[in-house]
């Protein structure tokens, strides 16, 4: 980690991804001289542990980021429209954990096990975008088998936990919960139906093309982030009733024969990967050993039979970590380290 240190704002800090992208900042030990918590006027007032000791929150308005060095933000698509350009103005690079720039042409969407020299290209708008959760973790597994192999064609289908939405989907699916095993009534305020004990194949709003908004984010940011628009990507997404960690079955092609060995041997040496993969034991990604870490697992690997050159793979993270705030401060570590 380099000797500088720097002058942190976090904006969202209130929310579940920002008070983990406070603790990914503290266990990581980012080298801090200063830093500003940052969320709407509600919060105004608050405090939150940082180091052993109490900050207070302050209101996010555009005078938020004079002498800050670096924003990381997860406050939603709108208020990163508003108020991450207001930053980049003040000399402050935004990391941004929003869509709401990810699929701009001068924006760079980073993971970086996969992309980190996209980071240079903060320079143009000052802002770095974070890709979307389910993503990152897909990429991350994949991009050492494309480097080897080629990837023609991705199938993959997401079984993504509620803390994707947010806290008050978490509280909704403990409520449901209590209130079905209790047989009382059960009501859905989040999702347009019972979460608790099913499964929802709809996150984000349906397009004209049958997708919804989140199957296509996948689609897109793998182009960009993998930097090649050749690969064929199709993705369904589900919402389902766990509370941390997203879970990938993926299916691909490659363009070069592989075996199953060869595949496993080179995610055993991939960075931010661990290979969980012995079926007779029993051992294979779950979400309860996904949560509250930074690895994401990678098992059931296996040749697909019904064509050439396909394979199947079991893939698992901790949306909230790596799938958001973790890949945010690693951006902001190899920014620190050679940009800056």
């Amino acid at each position: 980690m380099s000797q500088k240190s720097f002058h942190v704002a976090v904006a969202g800090a209130t929310g579940a991804v920002g008070n983990q992208m406070i603790a990914c900042l503290e266990e990581r030990q980012f080298p801090i001289k200063s830093i500003k918590l940052l969320a709407s006027s509600r919060s105004v007032g608050k405090t939150l542990n940082f180091r052993g000791e109490s900050v207070s929150v302050e209101e996010l308005t555009e005078k938020s980021f004079k002498g800050m060095d670096i924003a990381l933000f997860s406050a939603g698509g709108g208020t990163s429209l508003k108020y991450a350009p207001a930053a980049a103005g003040a000399g402050c690079v935004v990391i941004d954990n929003s869509s709401a720039w990810r699929m701009d042409p001068q924006v760079p969407l980073v993971v970086p096990e996969v992309n980190p020299h996209a980071i240079s290209e903060y320079r143009t708008k000052g802002i770095i975008a974070n890709p979307n959760c389910s993503t990152i973790q897909m990429v991350v597994a994949l991009s050492p088998i494309h480097k080897q192999f080629g990837i023609r064609r991705i199938v993959v289908s997401t079984y993504q936990a509620v803390s994707g939405t947010g806290q008050k989907a978490i509280v909704e699916l403990l409520n449901q919960t209590r209130a079905f095993l209790a047989e009382q009534p059960v009501e859905a305020n989040v999702y347009p139906h019972r979460i608790a004990f099913n499964c929802l194949p709809h996150i984000d709003v349906f397009l004209d093309n049958g997708y919804t908004k989140e199957e296509m984010k996948m689609v897109h940011e793998t182009h960009k982030i993998m930097e090649d628009r050749t690969i064929g990507v199709t993705a369904t997404t589900i919402r389902v009733p766990v509370i941390y960690g997203h879970s990938e079955s993926i299916n691909i092609e490659t363009r070069k024969p592989a075996t199953p060995e060869q595949i496993r041997e080179i995610l055993a040496n991939a960075p931010g990967v661990r290979v969980v993969d012995d079926p007779a034991q029993r051992s294979y990604p779950m979400p309860i050993d996904a949560a509250g870490q930074d690895l994401t697992l990678v098992g059931r690997i296996r040749r697909d039979e019904s064509i050439e050159n396909g394979f199947n793979l079991w893939v698992v993270a901790d949306n909230i970590r790596k799938g958001a705030a973790t890949n945010a401060v690693q951006i902001a570590e190899i920014l620190g380290q050679k940009h800056l």
